[in-house]
C-alpha cells in the first residue's frame, strides 16, 4: 500500500520575515480574538543526570529524555500521544518554556521568532492536577486571575465583563457562584473544575494554550465535553497543544495534528486524520473497530502485528527494533520531508537573537495591587477553612480553661512559686509546639504557588508577605483570647503593665516560633518531614529553656546553645515580669536572709532559701532588671527577622522548574 500523509502546517498563511511575538501579548480589547501562533521546534534534545548507588559511592549517568525532535504545530488541536514514560510532559514543558534549561538543546520558535524571555507569562498553561483554590467560588477564582494577569490599564468593568464572558463560554453559569471544593468539602464536578482551570488561563486571551493531560481523572463523557470545548476554541483560531495518554475515538477524531512519541523519539508527526493510513501503509494491521489511539500504542509497544519490513533477527527483541524501525521509517516518509521543508524555511528567516532566559517572569500589575488581592484571597481561604480557623480558636480556648483550672489562683508561697514556674513553662511549651501547623503554610499550596508565580500572577515577596501576615493575624487573635482567660484564672500579677507585658511576650513568642517553623518548612515538599524537623528542634530548645536544666551549671562548651533557644528568651521575660516584686516570706524573714547572704558574700544556693522573686531569678541566672526583661524581646525580634529572611530566600530560590 502506498504511503499517504497529507501535510498542511499552515505556513502559507503567514510570512516569517521580521516576525516577533507580538501576537502573544494579551489584547487590551478583550473582545479581540488573536490568531493562533505557529509553534515550531528544531532539533530538541533533552538529557537528565540520574544518580545511582549508595551515597558514598554514587554514580551519575545521563539519560536521554527527548532525542532530536523536529516539527510544527499550527492553530488547532495539536495532540502529543505516547505511552507512559515516553517524554510527553517533558516535551510539553519545553514547548511552554517551563522546563529547566540544564541538559536542553535546540530551538523553539513562535511565528518564526525565538520565544520571548517571558513567554511562560504570556501563554496559557493548564497543569494536570487542577491548581484552583477550592475554598473560593468559580467566579472568585476567575476574578483573581483577571485582577493580576490583565494589564492595569484595563478598567475593572472590562475585567468583570471578561470574567462573565468566560463563565458563559465555558458553560459554568450554573456553578459560577459555587465553591470549587476541597478534599474535605464537596464542590463542583471534575469537568467543571477542569473548565475553571482552563478559564484561569484564558483570562489573558493567549494565542497558545498548553494543557498537560487534560482528561486525567475525568470519566469518558466529561473528558469528551472538555475536548469539545477545546475544539471550539481551536476552530476560532487558537493554538492548543496538549499531552494525552489514551483517548477514546470520539476524542481522537477531534485532533488536527498528532505527535507520537516513544522513549523520547518521534515516530509520527503530522495530520491526525492521516495517521492511521500512514501506519497501515507501513505494514501494520488494523482491525476495523479498533480505536486508532489504542492501535498506535499497540504498535509502539510491540503488541500489534509486526511490520513485514522487519527481519528475522529483529523479531528476537521486537519492542526495541520496532521502535528503531518506526523512527527510521518516519524520517524517510513524505510527512517528515514536507515538515522539514517548512522548518528549513522558518529557520532560515529566523530573527537572530540571544537564547532567552526562560526563568524570566513578568507581571501586569503593581506590587501593591498584587498584595491586596493575594492578601484578600489568603484571608478568605483561612476563614473558610474550618480546620485552620475554628480548630485553632477552640484549642486555645479549651487549653486556657484547663490550665487555668489546674493553676487556679496561685498562692504567694513556695508552692505558688513552683506553680507559677510550671504554668509559665507550660504556656511557653504550648505556644512553641502549637505553631508546628505552620509547616503546612507553604507546602500544601506548593503546586498552586509555583504555577501562579511562573504564570506571572504575583511576585514571591507578595505571596510570602500575604501568607505570613494572615497567619500572624490568626495566631495573634487566638493567643489574645488564650492570654486573657489563663492570666486571670491563674491570677498572675494584677497590674495592667504586667498583663500587657505578658500578652506581648506570649504573642512575640508565637510569632517568632512561627517564623522558625516556616523557615524550616519553606521549600520542603513533605509536611511530615518538615513537622518532624520542627518538633525535634523545639525539643532541644526546651532543654535550654531554663527549667529542665539550671543554665549557669551547664558546661561552657555546651552553654552557647542556649542563645538559640526561642523558649528560653520568652520564659525569661515571663519570669521577670511575674517574679519581680513577688514576696514569698514575711518581711522580717526576707531581711534576715538578705543579711545572711550579704555576710557570706554569696547569693541564695537553695530554692528553700528563696523569699523574693528577685532571689529566685538570681538563682536561675536571670537578671531581674528592666533591661533584663526587654533584651529578651529584642532577642526574639532578631531571631524572627533572621528566620523570615531565611524563609523568604528559601521560597525565592526554591526550584520552580522541573
Amino acid at each position: 500500500m502506498a504511503e499517504s500523509c497529507r501535510i498542511n502546517f499552515g505556513m502559507d498563511e503567514i510570512s516569517t520575515n521580521g516576525l516577533d511575538n507580538s501576537s502573544l501579548t494579551p489584547a487590551v480589547d478583550l473582545g479581540e480574538r488573536p490568531r493562533g501562533s505557529i509553534v515550531s521546534f528544531h532539533n530538541i534534545n533533552y538529557t537528565v543526570k540520574i544518580k545511582s548507588g549508595p551515597c558514598w559511592k554514587r554514580a551519575v549517568n545521563e539519560k536521554n529524555i527527548l532525542v532530536d525532535l523536529n516539527g510544527i504545530m499550527k492553530p488547532g488541536l495539536n495532540a502529543i500521544l505516547g505511552p507512559t514514560g515516553s517524554g510527553k510532559s517533558s516535551f510539553l514543558d519545553i514547548l511552554a518554556a517551563r522546563k529547566d534549561s540544564t541538559g536542553l538543546s535546540g530551538d523553539v520558535l513562535i511565528d518564526g521568532a525565538p520565544q520571548l524571555p517571558n513567554f511562560k507569562s504570556l501563554s496559557g498553561y493548564v497543569v494536570q492536577d487542577d491548581v484552583v483554590l477550592g475554598t473560593l467560588t468559580v467566579r472568585e477564582n476567575l476574578r483573581f486571575s483577571a485582577a493580576l494577569r490583565l494589564p492595569s490599564s484595563v478598567p475593572q468593568s472590562e475585567k468583570e465583563a471578561r470574567v462573565n464572558e468566560l463563565i458563559r463560554d465555558l458553560g459554568l453559569t450554573r456553578v459560577a457562584d459555587s465553591k470549587v471544593g476541597t478534599p474535605l468539602s464537596r464542590g463542583i464536578s471534575g469537568g467543571e473544575r477542569k473548565r475553571t482551570s482552563i478559564g484561569m488561563e484564558l483570562i489573558i486571551n493567549p494565542a497558545v494554550l498548553f494543557l498537560d493531560e487534560p482528561t486525567t481523572g475525568l470519566d469518558a463523557s466529561t473528558a469528551n465535553t472538555v475536548l469539545q470545548l477545546l475544539k471550539r476554541m481551536s476552530d476560532n483560531g487558537k493554538t492548543i497543544i496538549f499531552s494525552i495518554h489514551q483517548p477514546r475515538y470520539s476524542i481522537y477524531k477531534l485532533f488536527d495534528t498528532l505527535t507520537l512519541l516513544v522513549n523520547g523519539k518521534l515516530v509520527y508527526h503530522g495530520s491526525a486524520p492521516d495517521a492511521l493510513e500512514y501506519f497501515i501503509s507501513s505494514g501494520f494491521s488494523h482491525e476495523a473497530k479498533n480505536n486508532p489511539a489504542d492501535f498506535f500504542l499497540d504498535v509502539i509497544n510491540g503488541q500489534n502485528g509486526v511490520s513485514q519490513d522487519l527481519s528475522i533477527e529483529e523479531l528476537d527483541s521486537p519492542n526495541r527494533h520496532i521502535e528503531e524501525s518506526l523512527v527510521e521509517k518516519y524520517k524517510q516518509s513524505q510527512c517528515f520531508r514536507s515538515m522539514q521543508t517548512e522548518q528549513d524555511r522558518i529557520f532560515r528567516n529566523k530573527r537572530l537573537t540571544s537564547r532567552p532566559v526562560f526563568h524570566t517572569v513578568t507581571y501586569n500589575s503593581s506590587f501593591l495591587n498584587q498584595l491586596r488581592w493575594v492578601l484578600r484571597r489568603t484571608f478568605k481561604n483561612v476563614m473558610l477553612t474550618q480546620q485552620i480557623s475554628v480548630v485553632q480558636l477552640a484549642v486555645n480556648f479549651i487549653l486556657a480553661l484547663v490550665v487555668g483550672a489546674i493553676f487556679f489562683k496561685v498562692k504567694d508561697d513556695q508552692s505558688g512559686l513552683q506553680n507559677r514556674m510550671g504554668a509559665l513553662f507550660f504556656i511557653t511549651t504550648n505556644k512553641c509546639f502549637s505553631v508546628v501547623s505552620a509547616a503546612e503554610l507553604f507546602i500544601t499550596e506548593r503546586k498552586l504557588f509555583v504555577h501562579e508565580y511562573i504564570s506571572g500572577y504575583y511576585r514571591v515577596s507578595v505571596y510570602f508577605i500575604a501568607k505570613i501576615l494572615v497567619d500572624f493575624a490568626l495566631r495573634v487573635a487566638t493567643t489574645l483570647i488564650f492570654c486573657v482567660i489563663i492570666y486571670f484564672l491563674i491570677m498572675f500579677k494584677t497590674t495592667a503593665e504586667a498583663f500587657f507585658i505578658f500578652t506581648l511576650t506570649v504573642n512575640l513568642l508565637t510569632c517568632t516560633a512561627t517564623t522558625m517553623a516556616t523557615a524550616i518548612a519553606a521549600g520542603q515538599s513533605s509536611v511530615s518531614t518538615a513537622t518532624v524537623i520542627i518538633t525535634i528542634t523545639f525539643v532541644f530548645m526546651m532543654i535550654f529553656s531554663g527549667l529542665l536544666v539550671n543554665l549557669p551549671s551547664i558546661a561552657s562548651w555546651l552553654s552557647w546553645l542556649k542563645y538559640f533557644s526561642i523558649p528560653r528568651y520568652a520564659l525569661a521575660a515571663l519570669q521577670i515580669n511575674e517574679f519581680v516584686g513577688l514576696k514569698i516570706c514575711e518581711d522580717s524573714v526576707i531581711q534576715n536572709r538578705n543579711m545572711s547572704a550579704e555576710m557570706s558574700n554569696c547569693t541564695m544556693t537553695r530554692i528553700g532559701d528563696v523569699c523574693t522573686g528577685e532571689q529566685y531569678l538570681m538563682y536561675l541566672g536571670i537578671e531581674p532588671t528592666v533591661w533584663g526583661l526587654w533584651k529578651n524581646h529584642v532577642a526574639l525580634t532578631v531571631i524572627a527577622t533572621i528566620c523570615l529572611a531565611i524563609g523568604y530566600l528559601k521560597l525565592r530560590y526554591m526550584k520552580k522548574f522541573t
